[in-house]
């Protein structure tokens, strides 16, 4: 299955700076100080809103890794103390007890995911204390998804026996690169035959979608090398890929300096190094959905996105749009429909708040009527490739955006009328691109001059 070519003209032209669009506003345009009182008011108002009608979100954040992976851009604490694992806990018992107080409702519970740094650095016998913890007096929805990311190297069938049997059906392993000289150069060595150890165990025991993260753009990395590790991975038909374009972020990510910029790819051989992965996924019979992920036809991420039900969230692509996301745990962010808030960043930090029994929340945003809508454009953009406007907005669309599609529509990106907007199988390389059209704060801040670098580059 040959792709289109993309020229270096158009590479070179769009690896620009934009953001990966998991919210709108994105985070850089937040404030440094949220007034708590609002947030609570607003936490209030929208959780006894959509807790009864769909239930919520939960998204904690585990922060501890036994090793530093180079190229992560997480916020991560590297330790092999396993001892920090019961402080942690403590404070994330304690923040639940504080966000269970303000619910004058029993939580129902429908998407639960834990992520990090390395959530299976914890025991499984840790693991089973925070669920059952969190799900105990609350509410499984009959139609949850809850689901863990699993390093190969740590996760046993401990923890996986554990998971299933408090309902996690789904687990992603971050696997990145197969090759050994990427792996070395990226700190993250992980014998195939551990990765097939863990994906065969996940399955054996009863997990329905195993799911892998992959990397391209990595240094080193090569057209030859980028098929083996397609190849290999083909090899375990994981259910779901997730194929993320590397963000070279120095600026917030110090591991990434101990790079030499020279072993990095060029913008035109890295989108060479996608085309080759997403030919040889396609030809396995994975299907192209949204940024950077695929899926086999009965994966529930492919059936949501035929459906018309994908959403995008801090998590990624997920199969549930409950309306009320609630981050716990260090720099985790809540996403409740009309507001943001995401907790502090160090553990220092997040600590002292938990232990004064005040909310660990630092920074966020309060969405505007504007933002609301925007917003619903560029997650529809992100999740259906094709919004439609409505007509009182176009006054807006004009003014900051409609410039940007002629340009878009000049190079066979989208086609657009005063209605809708469609992006076509080219555009589809530059969706991030395409998304910052609709990007009200990144049009009225393209004349202010920075010297400061905020996002990635687009490819």
């Amino acid at each position: 299955m040959k792709l289109e070519t993309i020229s270096s003209l158009l590479i070179r032209k769009y690896d620009q700076p934009v953001p990966r669009y998991t919210s709108y506003p994105t985070v850089p345009y937040w404030n440094e100080e949220i007034d708590k009182s609002l947030w609570l008011k607003a936490f209030d108002e929208q959780f006894h809103k959509e807790n009864p009608q769909k239930g919520i979100s939960l998204y904690i954040h585990l922060p501890f890794c036994e090793s530093l992976c180079t190229y992560c851009g997480c916020n991560k604490k590297i330790t092999t103390n396993h001892s920090v694992e019961e402080e942690y806990l403590n404070s994330i018992e304690k923040e639940w007890k504080l966000y269970r107080k303000m619910m004058r409702q029993t939580p129902v519970i429908r998407e639960l995911h834990l992520g990090g740094g390395t959530p299976t650095f914890f025991s499984p016998k840790n693991l089973e204390r925070l669920l059952k913890f969190i799900l105990k007096n609350s509410i499984v929805h009959p139609q949850h998804s809850f689901s863990i990311e699993g390093h190969p190297n740590n996760t046993t069938a401990g923890h996986l026996k554990v998971l299933y049997q408090l309902g996690f059906r789904r687990i992603s392993y971050g696997v990145q690169d197969m090759d050994p000289e990427v792996q070395r150069i990226i700190n993250r060595i992980q014998p195939f035959e551990n990765v097939k150890r863990a994906t065969e165990e996940a399955r054996q025991i009863g997990y329905t979608s195993v799911n892998f993260d992959l990397i391209y753009g990595l240094p080193l990395q090569t057209l030859k090398s980028i098929e083996n590790t397609i190849n290999e991975v083909l090899s375990l038909r994981p259910d779901r890929i997730a194929f993320y374009s590397y963000a070279h972020v120095p600026w917030t990510s110090k591991a990434q300096r101990l790079f030499n910029e020279s072993h990095l790819p060029s913008a035109e051989e890295k989108i060479q190094l996608y085309i080759k992965g997403k030919e040889l996924l396609m030809e396995a019979g994975y299907v192209d959905i949204g940024m950077d992920h695929f899926a086999l036809p009965q994966d529930e991420l492919y059936q949501a996105s035929m459906e018309g039900r994908l959403h995008r969230n801090f998590m990624g692509y997920t199969t549930q749009n409950t309306g009320f996301l609630l981050g716990l745990g260090v720099s985790s962010i809540s996403d409740i429909g009309i507001a943001y808030g995401q907790n502090h960043k160090t553990l220092h930090d997040y600590y002292a708040s938990i232990e004064a029994n005040e909310l660990a929340i630092k920074k966020g945003y309060f969405l505007t009527h504007e933002d609301l809508i925007f917003k619903k454009y560029i997650l529809s953009a992100a999740c259906k490739g094709h919004v439609q406007f409505h007509s009182d907005h176009l006054l807006l669309l004009k003014q900051y955006s409609f410039q940007q599609f002629e340009l878009l529509e000049k190079d066979g990106l989208i086609l657009y009328d005063e209605k809708e907007l469609t992006i076509t199988n080219k555009g589809h390389f530059f969706i991030r691109n395409i998304c910052s059209a609709f990007d009200l704060y990144l049009q009225r801040s393209t004349n202010e001059s920075s010297s400061k670098p905020i996002f990635s580059k687009a490819i």
